[in-house]
This record gives C-alpha cells, structure tokens and sequence, in this order.
C-alpha cells in the first residue's frame, strides 16, 4: 500500500473492539484516490459490517485490513498491517477512549491542532 497516511488514531468502539478482540484498533487514513495496493493480494475483498461501513481483508488469507465509510474518501487502514511503516505511526487521538477497558492507559502525542 502507498499513499500519504493522515489520522493515526485507536479506536475502542464496540464495533471495533468485538472485530479485533482487543481494547482498541490502531487505524491511519489515505485518501482513496491516492491510495495503491502494492500487496500480493491486490484488492482486498469487501464485506458490510455495518449500515454505513465496508471491511476490507486480504484476499490470499483474510486479514482485516481496512474499513471505508459510505460517502469517505478516506480509507481506513489498520496501523499493524502495513510493511516497514506501522512502528513510525504514532496514534494522535483515541476515539471511544470511554469505551475502553478501565485499566487501558494511553499516552499520546501532543494535539496538533493545538500546538
């Protein structure tokens, strides 16, 4: 996948945490019209988990990889599973952070918009 990554970001809603069985899924967002699929399964497969939402997984061994909202042109990637990147991805915000399990600490970076 290449592109220019923006909102790194956990997420602990309950969508996300009962699809990831974890606390939180770390997601970073590429505009879709300058995203690239550079992986050996190209497109991923795409399934409606929700109303309003599409989950992409990997089309060789069905790892979830991404998630689009109707209407975005964002494309909502999960942090871990990009090559070489993800480490450097450092989350900025944790939305449903009220959703997460009470003994979850996170420590992130500075607000950028209020520096």
């Amino acid at each position: 996948m290449a592109g220019v990554p923006d909102d790194p970001h956990l997420c602990s809603c309950g969508h996300c945490t009962l699809l990831s069985g974890s606390p939180a899924m770390a997601w970073v967002g590429f505009r879709r019209e300058t995203l690239i699929w550079t992986g050996r399964g190209g497109e991923p497969t795409w399934y409606s988990t929700w109303s309003t939402l599409r989950r992409g997984h990997c089309a060789r061994c069905g790892t979830h990889l991404v998630s689009v909202a109707d209407g975005s042109d964002m494309v909502m990637v999960t942090t871990f599973s990009l090559t070489g990147q993800s480490g450097s991805l450092e989350p900025l915000g944790h939305s449903f952070r009220q959703c997460a399990g009470p003994w979850m600490s996170v420590t992130l970076a500075p607000d950028p918009l209020r520096s």
